[in-house]
C-alpha cells in the first residue's frame, strides 16, 4: 500500500495526481453546495429537526437534509430509480429485459432512463419534502422548491458524471461517500464534548477515558468491515480445453461474503418509512402517535421487522445480483466446470448452497451493523448526532476499498505498460 502511495505522487505519474486534484475539487464543490439553503426559506419555518427515517439520506448529503440545501435531495432519487429499473429487468417488462441483454449499448440505454425517472422521483420527492417540513408555504411556494431541489440534483449527477470521466472512483458513490465523512469530524467533537464534561478532575479523567473507548471501538468496526468487505469463497473452476492449473493463476468463481452490499438496510429503511412518511405527509397526530409505538426503529417491533426486512433483502438482492442459473449455464457454455460436481443442476444445486451458507454470515454483520446505531441511541445519553456502526460506515469502507482497487490496477497496468516498452528492441 505504502509503495503505491509512493508511486501516486512520483512525478511522472502527473495525470494519476491531476485526476485526484480533480476528484477533491469536485468534492468541495459538492461540500459548499449543502450549505446553501434553498432560496426563499426561513430557517425558522423549517421542521427538520426530527429527520426520523431520513437520518440516512441526511448523512449521505453530509447534513444536506437538515439544513434544506440545494442538495437536500443528494442523489437518492438516482440510487431509487436504478433500483425500480434493476426489479423491471427481472422479466416484468420485456423491453428492460432485452436491454440488460444488449451488452454496452442496453447498458448505457438503461443508465439513460434511470436518469430520466430519477429526475422524475427527485420532482416529487422534493415537493413531498417541501410540504411536509416547510409550513405556511403555498401550493406555488412548494412548486418553486421542488424545482431548486431537482435542479440540485441533476447538478450533483452532472458532478458523478465528470468525478467518474475525469477522476477517480465512480463519481455517484464518491458523492455519498464525500458526505458522510464530513459528518465525522462534527461527530467526534460531540462525542468529546459529551464524555468530557465540566466538573472535578476525576470526572474529566473518566471522560477522557470513555471518549478513547469510543474511538477504539469505533476504529475496531471499521476493521471488521474492511475483513467482511475483503473476505470471499472461492469456487475453483477447471476447464476442459485446458490444463489443469495449480497456485494463483488457478480460476475460480469469487462470492463476496457481503454481495449484497449496503442495498438491504436501503430496501429495509424505504419500506419501513413509507408508513411514517405517510404520517408525516398527512399530518394525522393519531397515525403518528400509533406508527412511533408499533413501526418505529426504537419500538420493539419496529426493530423487529427492521432486522426481519434486511435478512429477507440481503437474500433476494444477493440471488438477484448472482443468478445460481445463469451462472451454471455460462460456465456450461464455456467449457468450464466445478471439480467433483457435474454441469446442469448439480452446479446450480452447489451454487445455491454456496450462496445460502455465506449469506447467512452476510445477513446477520449487516443486520448487526444496522442495528449498533439503534441500539447505541437507546443505550446512550450522547447527542443523536453521535453513533456507533451504521450503514454509513458500510458505504465508506465500500467506496474507499473500491476506490483503491481502481487506483491500484492502474498503477499496475503503467508499471506493466512501462516494462514491455522498456524491453522493445529496434
Amino acid at each position: 500500500m505504502f509503495a503505491n502511495m509512493k508511486q501516486i505522487f512520483n512525478p511522472k505519474n502527473k495525470d494519476i495526481q491531476k485526476r485526484i486534484l480533480f476528484t477533491l475539487f469536485a468534492l468541495f464543490i459538492f461540500k459548499l453546495g449543502t450549505t446553501i439553503i434553498v432560496p426563499g426559506i426561513d430557517k425558522d419555518a423549517l421542521g427538520t429537526d426530527d429527520l426520523g427515517f431520513l437520518g440516512l439520506i441526511n448523512a449521505m448529503g453530509g447534513g444536506a437534509m437538515e439544513r434544506f440545501s440545494i442538495f437536500a435531495l443528494g442523489v437518492m432519487p438516482y440510487i431509487t430509480a436504478t433500483i425500480i429499473i434493476q426489479l423491471l429487468q427481472m422479466d416484468i417488462i420485456p423491453y428492460f429485459s432485452e436491454l440488460a441483454k444488449q451488452g454496452q449499448v442496453g447498458r448505457d440505454k438503461l443508465n439513460q432512463i434511470s436518469r430520466v425517472l430519477g429526475i422524475i422521483i427527485a420532482f416529487i420527492q422534493g415537493y413531498m419534502f417541501s410540504f411536509a417540513f416547510i409550513k405556511g408555504g403555498s401550493v406555488m411556494d412548494y412548486m418553486e422548491f421542488s424545482l431548486v431541489l431537482t435542479a440540485g440534483t441533476a447538478l450533483l449527477l452532472w458532478i458523478g458524471d465528470q468525478i467518474t470521466q475525469k477522476g477517480i472512483g465512480n463519481g455517484v458513490s464518491m458523492i455519498i461517500m464525500a458526505g458522510i465523512i464530513a459528518s465525522l469530524p462534527s461527530m467526534f467533537m460531540d462525542a468529546w464534548n459529551g464524555f468530557v464534561t465540566g466538573g472535578d478532575t476525576h470526572a474529566i479523567v473518566l471522560g477522557v477515558i470513555s471518549f478513547l473507548v469510543f474511538v477504539l471501538v469505533y476504529v475496531a468496526i471499521v476493521i471488521g468491515v474492511v475483513f467482511v468487505e475483503t473476505t470471499e469463497r472461492r469456487i475453483p473452476i477447471q476447464y476442459a480445453n485446458k490444463s489443469t492449473s495449480v497456485g494463483s493463476n488457478a480460476s475460480y468463481i469469487p462470492f463476496k461474503l457481503n454481495s449484497a452490499g449496503v442495498m438491504p438496510v436501503i430496501f429495509a429503511s424505504a419500506f419501513i418509512s413509507i408508513p411514517s412518511f405517510i404520517a408525516q405527509f398527512a399530518k394525522n397526530e393519531q397515525l403518528t402517535l400509533f406508527i412511533n409505538k408499533w413501526l418505529s426503529y426504537e419500538s420493539t417491533t419496529g426493530f423487529i421487522l427492521y432486522i426481519i426486512l434486511i435478512i429477507m433483502f440481503t437474500y433476494f438482492y444477493t440471488y438477484f445480483q448472482l443468478k445460481p442459473k445463469e451462472l451454471s449455464k455460462n460456465l456450461q457454455k464455456s467449457g468450464g466446470f466445478i471439480p467433483g460436481i457435474r454441469p446442469g443442476e448439480e452446479t446450480v444445486a452447489f451454487i445455491s448452497r454456496t450462496l445460502n451458507r455465506i449469506t447467512v454470515v452476510g445477513a446477520i454483520f449487516i443486520s448487526v451493523l444496522a442495528a449498533l446505531p439503534i441500539v447505541f441511541r437507546l443505550f446512550s445519553n450522547l447527542p443523536t448526532t453521535v453513533t456507533i456502526g451504521g450503514t454509513g460506515l458500510l458505504i465508506v469502507v465500500g467506496v474507499a476499498l473500491e476506490t483503491y482497487r481502481q487506483i491500484e490496477s492502474g498503477l499496475v497496468a503503467r508499471s506493466y505498460t512501462g516494462r514491455t516498452r522498456g524491453r522493445r528492441r529496434y
